[in-house]
């Protein structure tokens, strides 16, 4: 994480760069489509439960705090001219990601495949909004295989894709909670961004969408930062249930500042996309960049992680500080996406100041991981690996 309120522009080890202006945000490039995206995205989740001067403020207040991402599946269609009141003048320094398969025929949300639904909603929002063009637009929610083949022999995929060969749709993107079907779509169509569900509920197999194992979800992390295929997070929160302890499945709550940390530590992840409603909640998100590491430290979760979770680095550097100075979150997270082949994780590697050849193996490291990571062993392996 870079400091905050700089004035230049840099990049760091997970391709964040600081706004030139100074703002609090920081921001991730999506390197399939080179924009750059705030971290802090916004979710429309709960916006139709504020009336228009309330949801207008915030969406207002969320661009001048530099959110640039907007995420348009919404409960109710009634938010969609907030966003153009609030947005209209400053359109092209915003992005959208609006949803292929989101039905809201009735004014409140509902799914389809069908090619003429998905139409006529998408025309309706582009009226409500005011523009003439979607940054994102998304294959809607699929999570079956059978959802994949009636999305496309009903008519939304083609219609998606003329819209995209019209030039009105700039980028697909594709919105799944289950790996194993995101990793069939990504076979076959050329996908810029996923919307997936990361927090350490679904990850670890609580909650109604924790769908696929420890291994399938980290695999999905993995090939979408190999391919630079940007992420952006759905349900930060798990509904809210992670930030209630009578709520959380592991009887402990988290702060949104750890959940927020955890899935923006995640390989592939580009934006979360936390729902808000108010100026004030915005404020209260945005609060995320002004509070010290420690705040954001996520790695009690391994007193609650599942048996298949135990000796796999999660990056979440609870083992820092390294004696040797070795960055260990970052190292492993580069030997792992090496081995899923990416061939960027090797340049990324050496242009580290220490490597894994560095270890000492003093085992602070070991004493200090929440999941029983033998660091010093995988120093070994990835040393080998990359060869220094």
């Amino acid at each position: 994480m870079l400091h905050i309120g700089c004035q230049y522009e840099e990049t760091d080890e997970n391709n964040m760069v600081v706004n030139t202006e100074g703002s609090c945000m920081e921001y991730r490039i999506n390197k399939k489509t080179g924009d750059k995206i705030s971290v802090i995205g916004f979710g429309s989740s709960y916006i139709s439960e504020s009336n228009a001067g309330v949801g207008i403020a915030a969406i207002e207040k969320a661009y001048q705090s530099g959110i640039n991402f907007y995420d348009l599946a919404a409960a109710e269609s009634k938010c969609f001219p907030y966003y153009s009141e609030a947005l209209g003048g400053v359109r092209k320094e915003i992005m959208y990601q609006i949803h292929f398969g989101a039905n809201y025929d009735t004014g409140s949300y509902g799914w389809s495949t069908d090619g003429e639904v998905t139409k006529r909603n998408t025309e309706r929002l582009l009226m409500e909004l005011k523009t003439d063009y979607i940054d994102y637009g998304f294959i809607h929610c699929l999570d079956e295989l059978s959802d994949w083949d009636d999305y496309r022999e009903n008519g939304a995929l083609a219609y998606l894709m003329q819209m995209k060969e019209q030039g009105v749709v700039r980028h697909i993107g594709l919105s799944s909670h289950t790996p194993a079907l995101i990793q069939h779509v990504l076979d076959e169509a050329d996908i810029d961004m996923l919307m997936f569900s990361v927090n350490p509920g679904y990850d670890y197999h609580e909650g109604d969408y924790a769908r696929g194992s420890v291994d399938e979800r980290s695999a999905v992390y993995r090939r979408c930062e190999a391919n630079g295929i940007g992420i952006s997070v759905m349900k930060p929160f798990s509904g809210g249930q992670l930030l209630d302890a009578s709520l959380s499945p592991f009887g402990e709550k988290l702060s949104i500042y750890q959940c927020l940390q955890y899935a923006l530590d995640k390989p592939g992840v580009v934006t979360v996309l936390p729902g808000m409603s108010t100026s004030e909640q915005v404020e209260n998100i945005l609060r995320f960049f002004e509070l010290p590491e420690e705040e954001r430290d996520y790695s009690v979760i391994g007193s609650f992680k599942p048996a298949d979770a135990v000796g796999k680095c999660v990056y979440c550097n609870h083992c820092k500080p390294c004696p040797a100075g070795i960055n260990i979150g970052i190292v492993n997270k580069y030997y792992d996406l090496a081995k899923n082949g990416d061939a960027m994780a090797g340049e990324h590697y050496f242009g580290l100041e220490k490597h894994a050849g560095d270890c000492i193996s003093c085992g602070h490291c070991v004493s200090r991981c929440p999941f029983g990571v033998e660091q010093m062993d995988r120093m070994k392996d990835i040393e080998s690996c990359f060869g220094k």
